[in-house]
């Protein structure tokens, strides 16, 4: 599909990470290099995230509503869903065929053709078996990409399998500075944030009986709050939520438009959260999840309770 197409888009999925980043401009690259019009695009927010404003191939992003309507291939990346893929979704529609790329156990298999290894670490690192297969040499520009998907869906190298620390190897061989880039993506935040995570923490609420007595943490994020702040420091709170450890199951509602709330959900080894938020209409990794909830943030919670056992 990716030899014979004249001309290619590649959707990365809404409020964009590192991983559906680096996996999309990784390929927009090497199918740029080889000729083919590529654009490289996600529906919301507006502009990409500070933290990745310096991944290479940049260049090739058009804001959503430049996207090309129809195209002889769509190319989803990191997107366990079309609804991920927010106003962008229709583009898959008009075009010849769409080929899913992802490593979410609950992708729901929405393109022609669909590649999905649930047992790789990043989408960046399915990403890089393809291009080996497609015999691409992969450079230091290329390796920038896939490593910010790496070290971010493997927190740093925390949740890995066999294989993983050979992968960073490979990548780190080209030349990229890995302690750098690691902390443009991870480790680096303005004042503001310190204020954000006062207030917020400060709020969070234990609840040891919740999930069958192994405890639920949570915290809200109110508008308030997150004014004025990135998208990477809102995503940021779960993973110091997440560290309680009189908790199993961690959340953060993130209040978004009128009574509109994401939620990202963390576990740490006995409840499968992925199942959880798809019975809420979400889904993502066994350990690591998040869905979309309407209504007030106690009617969220008690959705979220019922729904954990």
């Amino acid at each position: 599909m990716l030899d014979t197409a004249q001309s290619v888009t590649v959707l990365c999925h809404v409020h964009p990470d590192a991983d559906t980043i680096g996996s999309g401009l990784a390929l927009g690259l090497v199918l740029h290099r080889r000729g083919v019009p590529v654009q490289v695009s996600f529906a919301a927010p507006d502009s990409l995230p500070e933290s990745m404003n310096e991944l290479p191939g940049c260049e090739l992003l058009v804001p959503s509503d430049e996207v090309r309507s129809q195209v002889d291939l769509v190319v989803t990346v990191d997107a366990g869903s079309r609804e991920r893929l927010g106003s962008l979704a229709s583009r898959i529609d008009s075009a010849r065929a769409s080929l899913v790329i992802d490593h979410h156990r609950s992708n729901t298999r929405f393109g022609s053709l669909n590649v999905v290894d649930v047992d790789a670490e990043s989408t960046t690192a399915v990403i890089t078996r393809l291009l080996d297969l497609w015999n691409v040499d992969i450079d230091s520009e290329l390796a920038h990409c896939l490593f910010a998907g790496l070290v971010t869906d493997t927190g740093s190298f925390r949740w890995v399998r066999p294989g993983s620390h050979l992968l960073a190897e490979r990548l780190l061989a080209t030349g990229i500075d890995g302690g750098a880039i690691a902390r443009k993506l991870l480790d680096s935040h303005p004042f503001g944030w310190l204020p954000m995570l006062g207030s917020v923490l400060g709020s969070a609420t234990l609840v040891p009986d919740a999930v069958g007595g192994r405890g639920l943490v949570y915290a809200a994020i109110l508008r308030e709050n997150s004014e004025g702040l990135r998208s990477e420091e809102i995503e940021s709170v779960i993973d110091i939520v997440r560290t309680t450890t009189e908790a199993e199951v961690a959340a953060v509602l993130k209040q978004q438009a009128g009574d509109e709330w994401t939620v990202s959900l963390r576990s740490k080894a006995s409840v499968d959260v992925s199942a959880v938020a798809a019975t809420l209409g979400g889904g993502g990794h066994r350990n690591a999840a998040g869905f979309t909830a309407f209504g007030s943030k106690s009617d969220v919670i008690e959705t979220l309770t019922d729904a954990l056992g």
